[in-house]
């Protein structure tokens, strides 16, 4: 990776142009999936390589391995299926290894060793006893502890913070949501975490939205830098934010472009679906892979410094209008939310749409939202969305989490059946 890192502007232009090629001719000569796939491909012709998508790749795994590649000689797991769509994936060792490197430098831009650091761990665990104990015993080898973001009462949020008083965490990682929770109990009890763990340095979050007010929030009570990761389990680290706030794509072990419906490219500062390339993996093929999201690339990126300006959401993440119109779903996720926290009472909510003029909105607090602020948030959706739409209310004592712990803040039932 050091040796990527090193070539200057002209010299990445031909390793980042040669790998792409290299990548599809292998494929094409040794992955009998792909030669089916992109019959039609020349390696020298990028617009002539297809575009894939998670549909294509959910097949045994077998059936998608290079000659040479069994399920004994590579690294395998499967995507967490919080888009609703997981399968089981492949590396190479070697590509398995890169991505570690990639993970291990960026975490050392804030001076911290992902390997060495007392990490205060905010992800899911299985629930099953094999997992359970496997997980154990990465973090006790890892130097991480995990909490548990299943159990987000006051009670749990005291017990996290017992642990930050006895132990000497030096970062926090791990989903957003769970750690926005944390920020909001400190704020209701006055405390900065810095001042009762001093050896705090940084919060790196990641898998969920992190909004910028969300972000400020965190930065005030926990009293450090919050640090936005961007990666995909399939792929890499995707995008890391460095300490002057730009989110920086990982150009050594990826390339990424941003298309439109029609799989052209579209320019720096447009919106489009993000599609990405693993320049390595020769286990199975990531080649023009639409991981499913929106973003926009920053108008001062260059292909030895790509800046994403924007994640905007899942291409999943549509709401369908009985009008025909399409809304992000995120957008008005976040309309509602600048009412809803006003006064604080509102822990956390999600909104699912649940036919094309009804949107329901789970939510956990102490007390109902009072009907002026559920009116509120009504008049606020039809004003974005339009008028005629159903707005529906569920208080909850917890919100149900995706089986990997994460939360999913949007979400469409009707997608399915457009």
């Amino acid at each position: 990776m050091k040796e990527i890192q090193k070539k200057n502007d002209t010299e990445f232009k031909t390793y980042v142009e040669t790998k792409k090629q290299d990548i599809v001719a292998y494929h094409l000569k040794h992955n009998s999936f792909y030669k089916s796939f992109a019959k039609n491909t020349n390696p020298l012709d990028w617009s002539s390589v297809p575009v894939m998508t998670k549909k294509d790749l959910q097949q045994p795994l077998e059936t998608l391995l290079s000659d040479d590649f069994s399920t004994k000689n590579i690294y395998i797991d499967k995507t967490s299926g919080a888009s609703g769509e997981p399968f089981v994936f492949s590396k190479d060792k070697f590509t398995h290894v890169l991505t570690w490197s990639v993970i291990m430098d960026r975490f050392s831009w804030f001076n911290l060793n992902f390997n060495t650091t007392k990490q205060a761990r905010f992800y899911g665990i299985p629930l099953d006893k094999k997992g359970y104990y496997t997980e154990k015993l990465k973090d006790f080898i890892s130097n991480r502890y995990r909490f548990n973001v299943f159990d987000l009462s006051d009670q749990a949020l005291e017990n996290w913070l017992i642990d930050f008083k006895k132990k000497p965490f030096v970062y926090m990682n791990g989903y957003t949501s769970p750690i926005l929770q944390f920020a909001k109990y400190l704020q209701r009890k006055n405390i900065i975490l810095k001042t009762i763990c001093p050896t705090l340095k940084a919060c790196v979050v990641t898998s969920e939205m992190l909004f910028e007010d969300d972000k400020k929030l965190m930065e005030k009570q926990f009293g450090v830098p919050i640090v936005n990761e961007y990666g995909a389990s399939e792929l890499d680290l995707i995008a890391f934010e460095n300490t002057n706030g730009e989110w920086i794509i990982n150009n050594e072990t990826l390339f990424v472009e941003v298309l439109d419906e029609s799989n052209n490219l579209l320019s720096n500062g447009e919106k489009g679906r993000l599609v990405i390339t693993s320049l390595y993996n020769k286990s199975q093929p990531f080649i023009r892979y639409d991981i499913g999201d929106i973003g926009v690339l920053s108008k001062k990126s260059t292909l030895k410094k790509p800046i994403l300006e924007k994640l905007i959401g899942r291409t999943n993440d549509i709401a369908m209008l009985p009008s025909g119109k399409k809304a992000a779903g995120l957008t008005f996720y976040y309309i509602t939310k600048s009412i809803i926290e006003e006064d604080g009472s509102v822990k956390e909510f999600v909104i699912e749409q649940l036919k094309l003029d009804t949107f329901k909105i789970y939510y956990v607090s102490n007390s109902d939202i009072p009907p002026n602020k559920k009116e509120m948030i009504k008049n606020e959706m039809r004003h974005y969305l339009e008028s005629g739409l159903t707005i529906l209310f569920e208080r909850q004592t917890a919100l149900k989490r995706s089986k990997s712990g994460k939360l999913k803040q949007f979400s469409s039932l009707i997608q399915t059946q457009e």
